[in-house]
């Protein structure tokens, strides 16, 4: 934790938001003249996304009382997925899930969060 915390959010963020490896985000800091190793990064999204989740949760724009649920099999980089998607009236996402397996379990806690 020797770095400054706009930092580490700047390196999640990058990782998070873009399609970039953590040695993508090693190689961006570095011709920005700042050394970061991609290990130090991967040890910052796991213990700070979780905590930057639930802060943006909170902001989410309010989902109606009535919203949709869509289940599809998708192939995502030549692999085939399950896609699980909340739609609000307005046809906006609600929330994505996309898992390897038709996992039950993991799509009712998908619909709890959802709610």
């Amino acid at each position: 934790m020797r770095f400054p915390i706009d930092l580490l959010l700047v390196c999640i963020r990058w990782y998070v938001a873009y399609p970039l490896s953590y040695r993508h985000v090693e190689e961006m800091m570095e011709e920005r003249g700042l050394s970061v190793d991609h290990s130090s990064i991967s040890k910052w999204a796991v213990r700070f996304l979780p905590q930057i989740e639930k802060m943006v949760r909170k902001h989410k724009r309010p989902v109606g009382g009535s919203w949709r649920m869509d289940e599809t099999y998708i192939k995502v980089k030549g692999v085939w997925k399950y896609l699980y998607r909340a739609v609000d009236k307005q046809g906006k996402s609600v929330d994505l899930l996309l898992t390897a397996k038709r996992d039950m379990a993991a799509a009712k806690r998908f619909f709890d969060k959802a709610i």
